[in-house]
């Protein structure tokens, strides 16, 4: 179960994060452009992936309840330790940031440029909100292969 678990972790992450890791980190570029319709997609692609994650979380809980292939008494993980806490809060951060800044930042931006505004105050608001996605999904993968703690 541990290889079954470990490989569907992987893949949700593959799936859901990257493509959500993608559009944050590139959705300035519709404002830069502007481009009202990017900023649609973007926001759109943003909140599915972001529901998404959820599948990768859950595929790590899955990983972490199954016997670890080293010792056979011993789960993978446990929920007390201090990597795992760490990122699942991370994960959460990401998801807040995600959902609650960068997508109605890019709608505020679509709608703006539809009725004719300048977005131009708004690009690095939106910059800053993909950046601190990444950077939030960068440090769980750190967490993730050096398990401080565990």
């Amino acid at each position: 179960m541990f290889k079954l678990f470990l490989f569907l972790h992987l893949l949700a992450a593959i799936f859901a994060v990257g493509p959500l890791i993608g559009a944050a980190t590139t959705a300035s570029r519709a404002l830069r452009s502007p481009d009202a319709d990017a900023a649609r997609s973007a926001a759109r692609t943003i909140r599915i992936y972001s529901y998404a994650s959820v599948v990768v979380v859950l595929f790590g809980f899955a990983l972490m309840s199954t016997k670890a292939p080293w010792a056979s008494s011993q789960q993978v993980a446990d929920i007390g330790d201090t990597w795992i806490l760490v990122s699942i809060v991370l994960w959460g951060a990401s998801v807040a940031v995600a959902l609650g800044g960068l997508v109605p930042a890019l709608q505020h931006a679509e709608k703006t440029i539809r009725d004719g505004g300048s977005v131009a105050t708004m690009t690095g608001r939106v910059a800053a909100f993909g950046g601190a996605t990444g950077l939030l999904y960068a440090a769980i993968v750190l967490l993730m292969v050096y398990q401080p703690g565990g």
